[in-house]
């Protein structure tokens, strides 16, 4: 039987672990999220942070601009926040409205409040393998591959997709837990050649049900990063989870699996971050 990765649950003991430390510490961690316009999607889930934030006793901001807000304007908001001893970690809602640089306001955010793990020092580090804030929706992956208790070192994975969100940041995650990692993408020409080999694979491209059941190999893991809305109103990942779960040894699902696991590794991050500029060990 395919064993559900359930992100729901693990995000719970995830969170419960950080609560407790929180009330360790001489100070509340403090998470600023700073979001321009308003996208239905980034609305609920920047919702959903704050909810799971005050829930742990964080000291919670929410920055909401207009979406014709200036990129000077934003940058300069990022570097108050930067400069605010309350504020632990920042992190600036993507995507961002056309026509601001994405990349240069990532790049306002100091590297030590850095929670999404996207800053150039962070992924630096993680390139090395020396993370200090990893990328919260990588991160989240490997602690549900955790949960399928296989050993990844010798495996053959696949990330398709290559944002600097999720693609790459995961491709290095996989290398460094010592599988043989393939990276693909839109260009990608034997995508369904390539999935049907690999033991570990990742969907974050973003195209509702893009990798059949048929390519999954037999036992392989299975982790769908996408979320699509179909014209129905209901929700689907990358892969097409039915028809993929009778090869799956193990499968994310759409919603419940990678999403709830990004926002505890978010969580897990600003406590990481607070400790670090309190100089107390993150335990």
């Amino acid at each position: 039987m395919t064993q559900i990765l359930d992100g729901r649950t693990l995000a719970r003991t995830c969170n419960k672990a950080v609560k407790v430390k929180v009330e360790s510490l001489a100070r509340p961690p403090g998470l600023a999220v700073v979001m321009v316009g308003n996208d239905p999607a980034s609305a609920v889930y920047v919702k959903r942070k704050g909810v799971v934030a005050d829930r742990l006793g964080f000291v919670h901001r929410q920055i909401d601009l207009p979406a014709d807000t200036s990129q000077a304007k934003v940058e300069e908001v990022v570097r108050s926040l930067n400069d605010d001893d309350a504020i632990d970690g920042i992190l600036v809602q993507l995507p961002l409205p056309k026509g601001l640089d994405s990349a240069a306001v990532v790049d306002c955010v100091s590297p030590d409040k850095d929670v999404d793990g996207l800053t150039i020092r962070s992924i630096g580090y993680l390139a090395q393998g020396r993370q200090l804030l990893a990328p919260c929706t990588p991160w989240g992956v490997m602690k549900l591959l955790a949960l399928a208790d296989v050993n990844l070192s010798g495996k053959s994975a696949v990330v398709i997709g290559r944002s600097n969100m999720v693609g790459r940041p995961m491709a290095m995650l996989l290398e460094q837990a010592n599988c043989t990692v393939t990276v693909c993408h839109s260009r990608t020409t034997n995508l369904e050649e390539v999935v049907r080999r690999s033991d570990v694979v990742v969907a974050a491209i973003g195209q509702p049900k893009v990798v059949q059941g048929s390519w999954i190999k037999p036992g392989a893991l299975v982790i769908d990063v996408g979320i699509n809305r179909l014209d129905d109103g209901s929700l689907c990942g990358d892969v097409d989870t039915e028809a993929a779960s009778v090869n799956a040894a193990a499968i994310t699902p759409v919603p419940g699996g990678v999403g709830p696991m990004t926002i505890a590794m978010l969580m897990e991050n600003t406590y990481k971050a607070s400790c670090a500029r309190q100089g107390v060990s993150a335990g």
